[in-house]
């Protein structure tokens, strides 16, 4: 019983670390941060997928999904209240 509810704590903290990892690609704003780094979708556009532009998508994918992390977000919080 005791090495499923480990597995379940560490399970628990990865998704945590992705939400917050998502948290910090969905504040970027592209203006003041990517843009002068030369990180926007127009760099991406010519079709090579490569790791940075990988990076570019995960990030505007994050900016695009804002709702769901807000949801995403509110529901462990409140897992995070009940449960400790």
């Amino acid at each position: 019983m005791f090495p499923l509810l480990s597995f379940f704590t560490g399970f628990v903290t990865l998704i945590q670390g992705f939400l917050l990892l998502a948290n910090a690609f969905a504040v970027l704003n592209e203006d003041r941060f990517l843009d002068p780094r030369g990180w926007t979708l127009l760099q991406i556009q010519g079709g090579r997928t490569t790791l940075k532009g990988k990076i570019i998508g995960l990030i505007h994918l994050c900016q695009f999904l804002r709702l769901p992390l807000i949801i995403l977000n509110i529901v462990v919080i409140v897992f995070k209240l009940i449960f400790g």
